[in-house]
């Protein structure tokens, strides 16, 4: 009888694979061993070939749920007598790691009723786990997946532990969290930095329920982070979280303990519903019944949104201590506002009790920390988009397959970090890494890089990142090219931005041109203005800038994107008359100042994210923010108000088809919302008609441009209202395409980077173009 070797690589560590294989061995009379390595899982065994193949297909057909797999190879090996089929952990001594890393999984549907089934020995145990859900990738601390190369290495399996662990019928057969309460993970409840006010499970989840009822802030240890939690009905508890975290206004999430709550109260379809039981478990944002009106401090929550982000338990503690509470929870990430989510129970200690009552902890050590993924669905299209790209999506990437073999690292954006890994044939992006700005996250950031290249013993070869100087993800960029002696390229924003949706949609190779609509709040541009509002084409692998907003002022720094009356100054100032009630929203020296500095400055935007702020403030909703978007979401609440009265119908565009723009005239969209404010037209119906506008932009220069695909990237396009209009307008139209896996802010820009690079794409300017026009002209004539 011959003997045969299967490689399988891709998500599959950590999701039952090895148990699945053993099961089908068994049921195929096959005798060999299964194992992981640093490069996927290998399998050993004995067959003819026919069986072989058999067998190979018999495994892609019935892999556990969980996993994905990209590769799959059989080989003939030398003959080798194998008496019976079992799992085997081996030290592996791979140089080449490949394997690809499990995200954090939710809490599955099995191990949910187990937690609430009296007769079973897990019952109301706060860790309960399988080979389907819990921790992997927040509590992995080397390849490949074993336990010993996990947070529970420091926790020895009881003898009904090991039992399950090492019985082919058990669904816990090699699971490598597997534990229970005589031999699990402990709860603590700290009431103060240096007392433990109780270790004892059910007493620390009676109290915490009781705590709750009084009102009390807690902070609960997560999967892969810290949570706040506190009455969601309670305006006073409400704003004293808002006080203490120093978060005004930005909206907070809620947490339900079921589905059947969340349905009462929120109206919610089958995507939404599908995504809240995911096994990703994210935020959801949802539009509220008007039985949430009367069960939640709305106004408290999110002021002045449409909708809110609702999200179910994840894990079996939050399970646990939300049905024990069976009211809604406000659940937001434990940190002080515009630092990172805090993971270390000792940073926990020192930190939160500036913020919390009462910490619950438990002694099982995260290694990689990661917020809450957040997802919307479209109101009229169902246009899903990931808003923050977290747990249960990161790190892997399986949409895109890199062009070349060598180790590259794109080190991403600014305030919505994310940094991209390439190696060995494989794509990792990383989780939602917060802004650059704060110390805290800059070192989450190292932390977390430097975690990955240890995990897969490597070092970057290439470093992308982006054109400007003072962002973090720049420098630190050039940092790592000294450390690692290599060379450092930049990349454009916006480009970028092209870049991600282009290979998300398979649009690299196509032969028909592409437009790219970028939009959103600032990069820095090749001409060393600010960016935002940019018109792409991209044929033949160039990218070529063919439109954009027209510039306006672009002062203060970083107070122009906090200020929405200073944009509404910035975007007015050559449209004239200049709106009448601007000047009332500042001081007489503000405004000598900022007139002063606009007639000054030698540096403009074409930012549409700003373009946004300065409708609103305008429109008198938002004059300074307190959280990034916070104007821009007004607006958009505000047009829908409009759009659900009247659809998507609007008598008028602030831009006129059949008019050709070289540059788009900010001046007179500016002079068009003034005069409508001057007739008295309402507000909802002038957020709409700014909405419709930006829509019927679209085609005009896609008519210019002579496109039928169209892409759109940029954090203007979390704007689900947007979206549903160019998807009403277009859809016939064209073919028009958003991000699917990645979020359209700045998260995607290092995905980006790597795609230029790793594609040769390359830039064009219009003198680029005009030469290659005469050159071609001139070998006409030539010939």
């Amino acid at each position: 009888m011959n003997s045969y070797h299967i490689h399988i690589n891709g998500i599959v560590q950590g999701v039952g694979f090895r148990p699945r294989v053993f099961q089908l061995a068994k049921q195929m009379e096959l005798n060999g061993y299964v194992k992981n390595g640093s490069d996927g899982v290998h399998i050993f065994f004995n067959a003819s070939e026919e069986k072989a193949h058999s067998f190979l297909q018999t495994i892609k057909e019935n892999a556990p749920v969980q996993s994905k797999i990209i590769s799959a190879q059989l080989h003939k090996t030398a003959d080798r007598i194998f008496e019976n089929f079992s799992i085997i952990t081996e030290e592996d001594n791979s140089s080449k790691k490949q394997v690809l890393m499990s995200p954090d999984t939710a809490l599955c549907s099995k191990c949910r009723n187990e937690l609430h089934s009296k007769n079973n020995r897990r019952y109301r145990y706060p860790f309960i786990t399988c080979t389907q859900c819990g921790p992997r990738y927040s509590f992995i601390k080397d390849l490949p997946y074993e336990r010993i190369n996990t947070s529970m290495q420091l926790f020895e399996m009881c003898d009904s532990c090991k039992e399950e662990y090492n019985n082919v019928t058990d669904r816990r057969f090699f699971s490598q969290t597997n534990s229970c309460t005589e031999c699990g993970i402990r709860l603590k409840l700290h009431s103060n930095t240096s007392t433990c006010y109780s270790e004892k499970a059910e007493e620390v989840l009676g109290l915490t329920k009781k705590l709750l009822e009084e009102g009390k802030i807690i902070a609960v240890k997560g999967i892969s982070g810290y949570l706040l939690i506190s009455a969601a009905d309670s305006p006073k508890a409400i704003q004293s979280l808002r006080n203490r975290k120093h978060r005004p206004d930005k909206p907070f999430a809620i947490l339900y303990p079921n589905l059947e709550t969340v349905r009462n109260s929120f109206e919610v379809n089958n995507q939404e519903e599908t995504l809240l039981q995911s096994r990703v478990s994210p935020i959801v944002l949802l539009y509220p019944k008007q039985l949430a009106f009367t069960n939640l401090a709305i106004q408290n929550i999110a002021p002045g949104l449409k909708r809110l982000g609702i999200m179910l338990p994840y894990s079996p503690l939050l399970e646990l201590i939300a049905e024990d509470y069976s009211m809604p929870l406000i659940a937001t990430s434990a940190n002080i506002s515009g630092s990172p989510i805090i993971y270390k129970d000792d940073d926990a200690l020192e930190y939160l009790f500036d913020v919390a009552d009462y910490i619950v902890s438990y002694n099982r050590e995260i290694i990689i920390p990661q917020d809450d993924s957040v997802v919307q669905v479209s109101k009229y299209s169902d246009q899903q988009t990931i808003l923050r790209r977290s747990r249960g999506y990161a790190p892997s990437f399986l949409n895109y397959n890199p062009v070349k073999e060598t180790c590259v690292l794109s080190t991403g954006a600014f305030l919505k970090s994310s940094f991209t890994l390439s190696v060995n044939g494989n794509i990792f992006i990383s989780q939602f890494m917060g802004s650059g700005e704060s110390y805290e996250s800059q070192q989450m950031y190292r932390d977390t890089l430097r975690h990955w290249l240890e995990l897969y013993s490597v070092k970057p070869e290439v470093i992308i990142t982006d054109k400007h100087p003072n962002y973090f993800s720049h420098q630190y960029a050039n940092e790592l090219g000294g450390k690692f002696s290599v060379e450092v390229k930049y990349v454009q924003h916006h480009e970028a931005h092209f870049a991600a949706v282009l290979a998300e949609n398979n649009l690299l190779q196509t032969e028909e041109p592409v437009m790219g609509v970028i939009w959103d709040g600032t990069g820095l541009g090749i001409d060393g203005n600010i960016w935002g509002g940019e018109f792409f084409r991209f044929e033949n692998n160039e990218i070529l800038r063919c439109y954009h907003f027209d510039y306006f002022p672009a002062i203060a720094g970083d107070r122009l994107a906090m200020e929405p009356r200073i944009a509404a100054l910035c975007a007015s100032a050559d449209s004239w008359p200049q709106p009448e009630t601007l000047k009332e929203k500042f001081s007489d020296t503000e405004w000598n100042n900022y007139q002063s500095l606009i007639s000054s400055t030698n540096l403009f935007s074409s930012s549409v994210g700003r373009i946004f702020d300065a409708v609103a403030s305008l429109l008198n909703i938002c004059d300074k923010q307190t959280y990034e978007g916070e104007a821009a979401m007004y607006l958009q609440a505000l047009a829908e108000e409009y759009v659900e009265e009247n659809g998507f119908v609007m008598d008028d565009s602030y831009f006129k088809e059949g008019s050709h723009y070289y540059r788009i005239p900010t001046a007179s969209l500016i002079q068009g919302i003034v005069q409508d404010i001057k007739k008295g037209k309402p507000n909802n119906y002038i957020a709409a008609k700014f909405h419709y506008s930006l829509v019927c932009l679209i085609g005009i220069v896609a008519d210019y441009v002579q496109v039928k695909n169209i892409c759109f990237s940029g954090g203007v396009f979390q704007n689900a209202l947007l979206v549903d209009w160019i998807q009403h307008v277009y859809n016939e139209k064209c073919q028009i395409f958003f991000h699917k896996n990645l979020s359209p802010n700045d998260e995607n820009i290092s995905f980006g980077q790597l795609v230029y690079y790793d594609n040769n794409i390359t830039t064009l300017n219009k003198d680029d173009l005009l030469e290659r026009e005469v050159l071609e002209k001139q070998e006409i004539i030539n010939s």
